[in-house]
């Protein structure tokens, strides 16, 4: 009862336009007060725990931050200009780079929309003049900035972590190797459609020059690039944890937008703060109440039922990541990443743990469930922020997103099956789970 009323309510809510997040504290506060045994009073103290429990969740301020500091200021058109020296002289060799820009800002921002924002808001333009199609253009970039969440460090995969009690460690390590091999499809892709369609390259400058364009670009990303040593090389060091690892990413990302690069002064330092503040609240609102969610699915022992259920259809676990990718991929056309994380790894988990599937494995594919969520209407955050950007309607947007969209399909299916891909670098450096 309590449960066909608790979803019952969340989609009429979200069916009349109310915000993720309040649907969700709102249905299950409701769905407490009708039928549960808790006092609101004691759910308040149980959740405020809760809360100080999950420690991994200081993280994703202090990524904000560092990402802000580093989406700001110049970092972005810095890697853009190392990735063209890098790639720009094949066919089709802006996109190819500017695929490649998105890789490497993945890794100092750990998010998706801000990678649009940052990369796509100079190359879009650009690829335009130089020969491009804008559907060509906005679409590369609009699939190529889902790599924000599967790259390390990850906003998303700190929430998954928190919510299943995983290693962010395991799970950051887990992300390198899937986002390469997508990084390299897509370049893939759009090399096999340059030479095609005949897209505009770079001239070869002779290998000289070129190689000190790469240097001399390089040098100058560097101080950007250093942040992905910084996280990554302190995190599987053993020198910091990921939250004192991204407490540590906020601050450099301040000195090298202050001091290193002088892209910002001092009195832009507030309007940083207050915008890392906006986006930090609204993750943390949607996470306080996708856990108030979550706790009442608990309660009820809805992810044990589901359990039981798919023990007694006697489905395998290959079977199980068919219908867990089918839930996902139907989620993520109506929600946010976190929700979904949030509420749905709760009632997988368990479930794949009793089939054998690895925690880690699970993490992955559902980040890479995430990312084409990000790129599918009517709520992918990056067809919003690509329409910002290019002043295309988001109709459109989402027709140039759509051929791009199959490459991420046929890697999701890699991924799913292919376990060693997100599981081989995690337990090199860590060992077996």
């Amino acid at each position: 009862m309590i449960t066909a009323f608790l979803f019952i309510v969340l989609f009429a809510l979200l069916a009349i336009g109310v915000p993720i997040a309040i649907s969700l504290g709102l249905s299950a506060t409701l769905a407490i007060l009708l039928f549960g045994q808790d006092s609101l009073a004691s759910l308040t103290i149980k959740f405020f725990q809760a809360m100080q429990e999950n420690y991994t969740l200081l993280a994703i301020p202090f990524f904000v931050l560092a990402g802000n500091f580093m989406t700001t200021g110049g970092v972005a058109r810095r890697m853009i200009l190392f990735a063209v020296a890098c790639v720009g002289h094949l066919p089709g060799g802006l996109a190819i780079a500017s695929v490649l820009a998105c890789m490497l800002f993945a890794a100092v921002s750990g998010s998706s929309p801000a990678t649009v924002v940052a990369i796509g808001s100079i190359v879009i333009a650009g690829m335009v003049k130089t020969g491009y199609s804008r559907n060509f253009a906005a679409g590369t970039i609009c699939n190529a900035g889902t790599l924000g969440i599967l790259i390390p460090p990850s906003i998303v995969m700190v929430v998954y972590a928190a919510a299943t009690e995983s290693s962010v460690g395991r799970l950051f390590m887990a992300g390198v190797i899937p986002g390469l091999v997508l990084g390299g499809m897509l370049m893939g892709a759009i090399l096999i459609a340059a030479i095609y369609l005949k897209l505009p390259r770079e001239p070869w400058p002779g290998f000289w020059p070129a190689t000190r364009n790469v240097l001399v670009t390089g040098r100058d990303a560097f101080w950007g690039l250093a942040l992905i040593i910084i996280v990554l090389g302190g995190i599987y060091g053993g020198v910091m944890t990921p939250t004192e690892a991204a407490a540590v990413a906020a601050v450099y990302a301040c000195f090298a937008a202050l001091v290193l690069y002088r892209d910002l002064g001092i009195a832009d330092v507030p309007r940083v703060l207050v915008n890392s503040g906006r986006v930090t609240i609204m993750l943390l609102f949607i996470i306080a109440d996708a856990f108030l969610f979550s706790h009442v699915l608990t309660t009820e022992q809805i992810p044990q039922e589901i359990a039981r259920q798919i023990a007694a259809a006697g489905l395998n676990w290959w079977q199980f990541l068919i219908v867990v990718n089918i839930i996902l991929l139907i989620a993520g056309n109506f929600m946010e990443p976190s929700s979904i994380i949030l509420i749905l790894a709760p009632i997988l988990f368990p479930i794949a743990m009793q089939l054998g599937i690895d925690p880690i494995h699970l993490g992955i594919i559902m980040v890479v469930n995430m990312e084409i969520g990000m790129v599918t209407p009517p709520v992918g955050l990056n067809l919003f922020v690509t329409s910002g950007v290019t002043g295309m309607s988001v109709a459109q947007v989402t027709r140039a997103a759509m051929p791009w969209l199959m490459i991420l399909l046929v890697f999701l299916v890699i991924v799913t099956y292919v376990p060693i891909l997100s599981l081989w670098l995690p337990d090199f450096l860590f060992g077996p789970s």
